[in-house]
């Protein structure tokens, strides 16, 4: 049984190229969910959000494509393509695009 999916194994590839950024929308695709680890990417329209949640989980944020806005226990942080944060588990955090933004989201728990 594959532990991955939505993603080619053994080849090189761009992960901001496995979502697509739709019109008004926020887009996901999860690659590994299971009781230890979830990886998903999203997409985020300019203007789009996840609104304000807590994980059972440690999560890592790597921003992928243009610019987001996080925000962690009501403290806002700006990432830009290739920059990283840790959301600790069981803080509220949200998630808006600044501008259209992809990131990969990696949550351990």
């Amino acid at each position: 049984m594959d532990k991955m999916k939505n993603i080619q194994k053994a080849e090189v590839l761009a992960l901001k190229d496995l979502v697509d950024y739709q019109p008004g929308q926020v887009v996901s695709k999860t690659l590994v969910q299971n009781d230890a680890v979830s990886i998903t990417v999203f997409s985020f329209d300019k203007g789009e959000e996840i609104s304000t949640h807590e994980s059972g989980g440690d999560a890592l944020l790597t921003c992928l494509d243009g610019v987001g806005r996080l925000t962690i226990d009501g403290k806002p942080y700006e990432l830009h393509q290739g920059e990283s944060i840790v959301m600790p588990a069981k803080h509220p955090h949200a998630v808006y695009g600044l501008e259209q933004f992809k990131m990969l989201l990696v949550v351990v728990f």
